[in-house]
C-alpha cells in the first residue's frame, strides 16, 4: 500500500503544475483550475506522509519526484505539444529507471 500511496502522490503532483499552467492565460486567472493545483498539492503532501511511515524519507522523496516528473512531462508533450525529441526521452529514460531501482531496493 504504501508504494501505491507513493505512485498516487506522484500522480497528484503532476495535477498541480497543469493546474497552475492552466489556471492563468490570455483570458486572466482561471480559479477552478487554480483550486484543482491546490487539491492537488495537498493530496499529494498527505499521501507522501502516508508512505513515508514505512519508505524511507530519501527514497519515497526521490520516487514521489520522480513520478511527477516524468507524469508532467507527458503531459506537456500530449496537452501543450512541447517538443517530443530522442534526448528528452532519453532523459526521462533514465529518471523511470531510477524509480524502478529505488522500487528494487527498498
Amino acid at each position: 500500500m504504501d508504494w501505491i500511496a507513493i505512485f498516487l502522490a506522484g500522480v497528484c503532483e503532476c495535477g498541480w503544475p497543469l493546474g497552475l499552467k492552466l489556471g492563468h492565460g490570455e483570458r486572466g486567472t482561471h480559479w477552478g483550475w487554480i483550486a484543482f493545483a491546490v487539491v492537488c498539492i495537498v493530496a499529494s503532501g498527505a499521501l507522501l506522509l502516508y508512505a513515508q511511515l514505512s519508505i524511507p524519507m530519501g527514497t519515497a522523496y526521490a520516487a514521489w519526484t520522480g513520478i511527477g516528473a516524468v507524469g508532467t512531462f507527458a503531459l506537456g508533450i500530449l496537452v501543450f505539444k512541447e517538443p517530443a525529441r530522442l534526448a528528452r526521452f532519453v532523459s526521462v529514460g533514465l529518471i523511470v529507471a531510477g524509480i524502478l531501482g529505488l522500487k528494487l531496493v527498498a
